[in-house]
């Protein structure tokens, strides 16, 4: 596009919508015998003037002009402003509907049958008709397609914006949920750790005098938990590499790690019973690390909230389509004030157990002990009640 096009696709509308008036009464000026100027002036001005409007009001400017049209019929007089009926038509039918451009075409139709009576040569209606018809149906067609070319345009545009708007949406609903799950991820690994480093910073305490290889025992143990803490933060970051050592070393925990954290509870201080029922090879990463972080939730609790001596359980029931986990414990809970608030415990356990389609039961068992159980569908399945 050259300079000067550039320049005139930026003027306002109003400038090209005047070119058209001002050629016709430029014309009629200059080519118009004295004595018939005042006449053939006005009406080229009542043709061509109203279309400086034409984009505003469409129809009332096609009326005016047809209007302009009908008394230059009854005065006799033959004008080139004719031609504004047809673009008065042109822009009846790109900006109004079916109805106004199909009315408006047989309007300008009936004119060029009256025009053609009068004006055509001896013999010759025909030819003139069929010319004068010709340019009064690719006006109308143009206008009827540019009217839905800009309709189709603001419906892609319309279309383009509300799924721009929904992506938006779902990338706003992707982050929400990226979030939560990290919050989850780090509620669950610092409280896990941290009280296991608590437990067992006590027992090295009060086995430092009477015992000191098992304060050491228990403070290397200290150690490789904050080691583990660290990995699993990084993990659940996203910042640990597969090709990492510690990618290797330590992998996405599941229930072949149920074993490694019952020892661990064991070690804190809460002997922890594991048992697991069928096989788990086909169950997905995913599902056992839910697993494993319910369990490893449940342990935590139970670590924090129970008396010295508590005993826990852990059983894990694998099948074709399901894993049920179900945690007990033989200690007692302690009364907590209603003011109190639950933390984020168990609503993350029941977070993690409703994104398998579970229903997660927390609370104290008939004979004493607390419990905890839950079932989660690997096959996608709704909600069930575990």
């Amino acid at each position: 596009m050259t300079a000067a096009a550039r320049r005139a696709s930026r003027l306002p509308p109003v400038v090209g919508d005047a070119l058209l008036p001002a050629l016709l009464l430029l014309n009629v000026l200059t080519t118009r015998p004295v004595h018939e100027l005042p006449v053939a002036a006005a009406l080229t001005a009542a043709l061509a003037l109203p279309l400086l409007w034409r984009r505003r009001a469409p129809l009332p400017v096609f009326g005016a002009v047809a209007a302009a049209a009908l008394v230059q019929w009854l005065a006799d007089v033959q004008l080139p402003a004719d031609v504004a009926l047809l673009v008065a038509l042109y822009t009846a039918a790109a900006h109004s509907g079916r109805r106004g451009a199909l009315v408006a075409a047989a309007v300008v139709e009936a004119g060029a049958v009256l025009a053609c009576l009068r004006w055509a040569p001896d013999g010759a209606f025909l030819t003139p008709f069929v010319a004068v018809t010709a340019m009064v149906v690719a006006a109308a067609v143009l206008g009827v397609n540019v009217r839905t070319t800009r309709a189709y345009l603001a419906a892609v545009e319309e279309r383009a914006a509300r799924l721009e708007h929904e992506q938006e949406q779902q990338a706003r609903l992707a982050v929400a949920e990226e979030r939560t799950r990290i919050t989850r991820e780090m509620h669950d690994i610092v409280t896990h750790n941290l009280s296991v480093m608590v437990a067992l910073t006590d027992a090295a305490v009060y086995a430092q005098h009477r015992s000191p290889d098992r304060a050491t025992t228990a403070m290397l143990q200290v150690s490789e938990t904050g080691r583990q803490a660290l990995t699993d933060m990084r993990r659940a970051l996203g910042v640990l590499r597969t090709d990492e050592p510690d990618a290797q070393r330590h992998p996405l925990p599941g229930i072949a790690q149920l074993e490694a954290l019952a020892d661990q509870m064991g070690a804190a201080g809460l002997p922890t019973r594991l048992e697991v029922h069928g096989g788990h090879g086909h169950v997905p990463a995913t599902a056992q690390l839910t697993v494993y972080r319910l369990v490893q939730e449940a342990l935590t609790n139970t670590l924090k909230h129970t008396p010295t001596g508590t005993r826990a359980t852990v059983r894990i029931g694998c099948s074709t389509g399901a894993v049920t986990v179900d945690v007990t414990d033989s200690g007692p809970r302690p009364p907590r004030p209603a003011a109190t608030p639950s933390g984020h415990g168990i609503p993350g356990m029941r977070e993690r157990a409703a994104a398998y389609g579970g229903t997660l039961r927390a609370g104290p068992l008939p004979g004493g002990g607390w419990g905890v159980r839950t079932r989660l569908l690997l096959d996608g399945g709704g909600a069930v009640s575990a």
